[in-house]
């Protein structure tokens, strides 16, 4: 069983900004994204804060995020990352096996990383991330480098949304209506 501690809050500035993003758009009517709580059992609190400071999790969760934009599914993990190199092992088998279950259901399942020594945000793509994951189980790097990632698919802010996701998501679809065609 995993447990719970002061770890827990690392990747708390990118879902903050993940959480605006989605508040703009739900207000916007462009996208309604949800936050997927974690299931945990206390175990033990700060009296004097009322605060939990030890958890264990109930039970593996999926991801982070799930919606709709415009009628199509979406649902995605928010990872940070401290240096350049983004390793694997952030990503759990079962979210990999959740992430394409929801592709093949029509759904579209991504990532957005959040390179906090560059304060960049990149929407790694499904198709992309399923390339990594085979070069690792082929022997290859069990991580990937800052310099390999498609300079297209980071993300910016505009229309007064910090991590306008969306637009990059458009890119997304193009690519897949063109790798369809």
């Amino acid at each position: 069983m995993a447990t719970w501690s002061s770890r827990g809050l690392r990747g708390s500035v990118l879902e903050e900004m993940v959480n605006y993003s989605n508040e703009k758009y739900k207000n916007q009517k462009l996208a309604l994204i949800q936050k997927i709580p974690t299931p945990i059992t206390p175990v033990q609190f700060d009296k004097q804060s009322r605060h939990i400071t030890l958890a264990y999790f109930e039970k593996k969760s999926t991801v982070d995020y799930i919606g709709a934009v415009q009628g199509i599914p979406v649902c995605f993990d928010a990872k940070e990352c401290s240096e350049d190199n983004f390793s694997m092992n952030n990503l759990h088998e079962h979210q990999i096996e959740f992430m394409k279950a929801f592709e093949e259901q029509g759904g579209i399942s991504f990532l957005l990383i959040y390179y906090s020594e560059r304060r960049l945000c990149y929407y790694l793509r499904f198709e992309e991330m399923m390339r990594y994951v085979k070069r690792m189980e082929n022997g290859g790097p069990k991580h990937f480098k800052f310099q390999e990632l498609d300079a297209r698919f980071f993300v910016e802010s505009c229309a007064g949304v910090n991590l306008h996701y969306l637009q990059t998501m458009q890119k997304d679809l193009a690519l897949r209506k063109q790798s369809a065609d």
